[in-house]
């Protein structure tokens, strides 16, 4: 049955690869129980009243006097008090156990991605190792990210359904989002808000690898491929169209920074040294 339907419908919230999509889910399917407590006994009430007190039962008194009683009552309230309880408290613990901003305990050591939304593109830099991507984004298996994310642009949404929460990337903001990958794979990365005719072409692929894969990727990019200082930046801001993965070797330090103070002003306002002129 899954396998028919289209890429655009695959059950990624239902499949996933880190612990916080993990704790999302869970939190989806407690809710879904608790909630059927409710559903499941209502269809089946409502069936068999239906057959109850059907015309032809002769067993089935009607008695139009009745107007109250304590124990309906105490069911009839009781019960979805309980479940709102119970939702409650599952949501309350949940945001905070699950909040974007709240670093991720692991052995590994947290490593920083910073994220910039583009027309039409995402790119993504890599402070700690030096380097550079548009529209591709690599991961170490295992290791906290703590991703900055903000917009040179519109207004988007730096979403991984696969890994977990979603944020928004607004210009002027540095959001922090932490997330991690805890098995190797491929997956898909997207804007969740709409911002614009390209929005539909925003999207990314996420490649989480053994951290000595990832090492090695990070090596390779550094050893080719143009450099991202604040010339490289301004092109890339000015352009409104989408563009094919690629990596930057090097990256100038200060362009997030500068991206961040930007808040949305005309882009030649960042320099060539990555500062605010």
């Amino acid at each position: 049955m899954m396998s028919i339907l289209p890429g655009g419908c695959a059950p990624a919230l239902l499949d996933p690869a880190g612990p916080v999509a993990a704790g999302e889910k869970t939190i989806l399917t407690n809710a879904l129980g608790i909630m059927l407590l409710i559903v499941v006994p209502t269809i089946v009430a409502t069936i068999a009243f239906a057959w109850w007190f059907r015309g032809g039962n002769a067993r089935a008194h009607r008695r139009p006097e009745w107007s109250y009683s304590g124990r309906l009552e105490l069911l009839v309230w009781s019960v979805p008090l309980l479940i709102i309880i119970f939702l409650g408290g599952m949501g309350w613990i949940g945001s905070h156990q699950l909040d974007p901003t709240k670093p991720i305990a692991a052995k590994a050591p947290t490593m920083t991605v910073q994220v910039v939304a583009l027309d039409w593109k995402w790119l993504f830099i890599y402070p700690d190792q030096g380097v550079a991507t548009i529209n591709h984004l690599v991961l170490p298996v295992g290791t906290p990210i703590a991703f900055h994310v903000t917009s040179a642009t519109v207004m988007n949404s730096f979403f991984v359904p696969q890994l977990g929460s979603q944020v928004y990337a607004m210009a002027g903001m540095d959001a922090k989002l932490h997330l991690m990958a805890d098995r190797a794979g491929r997956f898909r990365g997207l804007s969740a808000h709409y911002s614009g005719a390209g929005f539909a072409d925003m999207n990314f692929a996420v490649d989480a690898l053994p951290p000595a894969q990832f090492a090695d990727w990070a090596g390779q990019a550094r050893k080719g491929g143009p450099v991202l200082d604040g010339a490289a930046y301004l092109r890339l801001a000015k352009a409104t169209d989408t563009m094919k993965p690629m990596a930057f070797a090097r990256v100038q330090p200060g362009l997030f920074a500068a991206a961040v103070r930007e808040a949305g002003a005309p882009v030649h306002e960042v320099a060539t040294d990555g500062r605010e002129q």
